[in-house]
């Protein structure tokens, strides 16, 4: 067995980490923050949907992107950098947007929800679910135009379909709205947790792991390779040498690959969330809630309603933006109005690593001990444990549980 080294202490690497150390692999955890779990991992929507993972990129897409620019409160905002890899992701991303490309994705992102839907149930023995909030909701997606209602009603295995009247009657949190919706559809089965909170436990069972040789808290600065393969990782506190390297940074990843010519389609897609506390009167979601047009996800985490939305490429400038915030701070209250006390909302921001066509990049990279776990976009959590299992397989030599065309690096 090998000595590997995890970059990157977010919810894929613990869980990359934590399938490598059950896999019988020592393994060190190098993640440059004080605490694990505090990067695009702390704040996101809380939603596990293993069923609702069909990628940005579609058909339509680029016309609707341009009205979206244009409208106040739009789900996304473009900012243009003096950086090539932003116009090189946007090329890329245009090119991938066709129906036949999303469809064939979204198979694919299917079966990875399920892989992972059935590894992370595979954690229940060591990792007790109540201590991360997990929540077996079930997933409600609103739809505002009668033709995109209809579309989506008229795809196969869509899900239960419920009128503005049902939204509102079965999810009472939407029922001040339900005169906005053209309907919605309703899946079980999908789940809400505190992602988080779900690092934080991971990295207490990985530390205590006999495979476990700690978990590191520095910056990884550069990768050394020698010879065709990464000798050693450059750090603010010194060279860490392994057998073998798993890149799991997040969008940190685009920089170290690149330190060893390696380059990853990454790009990173700033999101906001808002964490507002749920009084006992609130009628929170009990349902997680998507409103499709506006690109909104509601859950309700333990005693807190978390609100995640928006698409920003303005390059990694983490910084809110007050006009983003006291916009989605008006849909909010629009749409749930009595969810939660929106007077003492928490705003978060983060960073999700992206490809162009939505799929992760798991695998192999020209070098022998070189391995990948990155660009999940915002499904980071969703496919964190499938994504480790799969991972695991290719580092053993073993193969994966299905055809991973459209998910290594050369796709």
């Amino acid at each position: 067995m090998q000595h590997i080294i995890v970059i990157g202490g977010g919810v894929v690497g613990l869980a990359s980490a934590w399938w490598l150390a059950e896999a019988g692999h020592d393994v060190t955890l190098l993640e440059r923050a004080p605490e694990v779990g505090s990067g695009a991992s702390y704040g996101n929507g809380g939603q596990l949907s293993y069923r609702y993972v069909s990628p940005l990129a579609d058909g339509g897409v680029p016309l609707k992107a341009l009205r979206w620019l244009f409208q106040a409160d739009g789900p996304l905002r473009f900012k243009p950098e003096a950086d090539w890899r932003q116009y090189r992701w946007l090329a890329s991303f245009l090119a991938h947007c066709r129906a036949d490309v999303n469809r064939r994705t979204t198979a694919k992102l299917l079966q990875l929800g399920e892989l992972s839907r059935q590894a992370m149930a595979q954690l229940a023995p060591v990792l007790p679910f109540e201590s991360f909030g997990w929540r077996d909701a079930g997933k409600l997606v609103v739809y505002r135009s009668r033709d995109a209602f209809a579309q989506a009603a008229d795809k196969p295995g869509a899900g239960e379909i419920w009128s503005p009247e049902q939204c509102g009657a079965r999810e009472p949190s939407l029922a001040a709205a339900q005169h906005l919706l053209a309907g919605g559809i309703y899946n079980a089965g999908e789940a809400v947790a505190d992602c988080h909170a779900f690092c934080l436990q991971l990295a207490e069972r990985l530390r205590a792991h006999p495979r476990c040789r700690g978990i590191m808290h520095g910056e990884a600065l550069r990768l050394r390779a020698e010879r065709g393969r990464i000798a050693a990782i450059e750090t603010n506190a010194g060279p860490l040498a392994a057998d073998a390297y798993v890149l799991a940074a997040g969008i940190g990843s685009r920089t170290l690959a690149a330190s060893a010519g390696v380059r990853l389609p990454l790009y990173p897609l700033k999101g906001y969330s808002l964490s507002a506390p749920i009084r006992q009167d609130d009628v929170a979601p009990g349902i997680s809630v998507t409103d499709f047009e506006r690109k909104v996800l509601y859950a309700r985490i333990g005693d807190t309603l978390r609100v995640a939305a928006m698409v920003d490429m303005v390059g990694e400038d983490l910084r809110p933006d007050p006009k983003r915030v006291d916009g989605l701070l008006r849909l909010v209250r629009e749409t749930m109005p009595r969810a939660a006390d929106y007077s003492q909302v928490a705003v978060w921001t983060g960073l999700r690593p992206a490809t162009p066509g939505g799929a992760p990049i798991i695998g192999a990279t020209r070098y022998a001990n070189l391995w990948l776990n990155v660009g999940h976009g915002p499904l980071g959590f969703t496919f964190a444990c499938g994504s480790a299992g799969i991972l695991t397989d290719l580092v053993q030599g073993k193969a994966p549980p299905f055809a991973l065309d459209g998910l290594t690096l050369r796709r």
